[in-house]
C-alpha cells in the first residue's frame, strides 16, 4: 500500500492470435502475389515470342531449293541485324560476317559457313546438306537478336 491506493496485480492480456493476419501482412501478401504473377505473365510472353519467332524463322527457311533457303537466311539475318544497329543491312563481305561474329568468343560466320552465307543463294548445283550447317547457326543467331527487348 503506497499512500493509501491498493495495488493490483498486473494481468497482461492474451497474444494476438497469428490468423487472421493485421491489414498491412494483407497488403505486402497482395503484392507479392501481384509481383509473382507479373514475373510469370512476362516470363510466358518471352517464351511465346520465341516460340512464335522459331516459327518464323522456319518457315521462311524450310524451302526445297538450297539456294532460296540460303537467300532466306540472308534475308531474315538482315532484318534481326537492323534491330542491333540501323545501318546493319547495308554491311557486306567481311564486314557483315564480323558484324554476325561481334559479341561472341566462338566464330561462327568465318570460314565455309560465312562464304556460304554470302555466295550460296549464287552457287549452281548447292544441296540442302549443305545449308544445315549455316541454317542452325543462322536461326540461333536470328532469335538472340530478335528476342532482344
Amino acid at each position: 500500500m503506497v499512500d493509501g491506493l491498493v495495488l493490483r496485480d498486473l494481468h497482461l492480456s492474451t497474444a494476438p492470435s497469428w490468423w487472421p493476419p493485421a491489414p498491412g501482412w494483407w497488403l505486402v501478401a497482395g503484392a507479392l502475389l501481384a509481383l509473382a504473377f507479373g514475373v510469370l505473365g512476362w516470363r510466358l510472353q518471352r517464351l511465346r515470342r520465341r516460340r512464335r519467332l522459331l516459327a518464323l524463322f522456319d518457315a521462311e527457311t524450310s524451302g526445297t531449293d538450297a539456294n532460296e533457303v540460303v537467300a532466306a537466311i540472308s534475308s531474315l539475318l538482315r532484318r534481326a541485324g537492323r534491330r542491333i544497329h540501323p545501318d546493319a543491312d547495308h554491311l557486306a563481305g567481311q564486314d557483315w560476317l564480323a558484324f554476325l561474329d561481334q559479341g561472341r568468343e566462338v566464330r561462327r560466320f568465318d570460314g565455309a559457313r560465312g562464304a556460304l552465307l554470302l555466295e550460296g543463294a549464287y552457287r549452281p548445283g548447292l544441296d540442302l546438306d549443305d545449308v544445315a550447317d549455316l541454317r542452325a547457326a543462322a536461326r540461333e543467331r536470328f532469335i538472340e537478336w530478335m528476342a532482344r527487348r
